[in-house]
């Protein structure tokens, strides 16, 4: 496993139904990888699910709506979105290493892995099952964010001054 956090990572739908559950542990990774700067994204196509999915969430989440509308506010503000014309020609090879057959939900993530070489979160076990596209837990996750950082901390930096 990298020693370091993702710059990117492609969150799957599952990850981010989480995310409306304000004690979820992957809402607390989620959060704590945007501090760290690393940028999450899905294809576009995830907000329309989570949204046609509110009913659903709510119950789950144990959210009334307008909580839910702030949360699906901050999760638009914080979660970059890719059109399927960006990563459209690598669905064919995505199809092909997708765990779940032909014509799933699941081939536009691992195209937009294999179109800009980014990494998946997600907790389906089935998305290790092929080895092109790195894919992280979010239990792997969490141990990265709290492995210490390799960067040394303000007061470890040389003064200019004593030069």
């Amino acid at each position: 496993m990298p020693s370091e956090i993702p710059e990117n990572l492609i969150a799957d739908a599952s990850i981010l139904f989480s995310f409306f559950k304000v004690n979820s542990s992957r809402r607390d990774v989620f959060k704590r990888l945007l501090e760290q700067e690393c940028k999450l994204s899905s294809p576009d196509f995830v907000s329309k699910e989570l949204s046609s999915n509110k009913p659903d969430i709510m119950k789950f989440a144990k959210i009334n709506e307008g909580e839910f509308d702030d949360v699906m506010s901050e999760l638009n503000n914080d979660l970059g979105e890719f059109k399927k014309s960006e990563y459209e020609k690598f669905l064919p090879e995505a199809n092909k290493i997708s765990p779940h057959g032909k014509g799933t939900k699941d081939d536009p993530y691992f195209a937009l892995a294999l179109a800009f070489n980014f990494p998946i979160w997600s907790d389906e076990a089935a998305f290790k099952l092929q080895s092109r596209v790195r894919v992280f837990t979010t239990a792997e996750l969490l141990k990265l964010l709290e492995e210490p950082s390799d960067k040394p901390a303000p007061e470890e930096t040389s003064d200019s001054r004593a030069e």
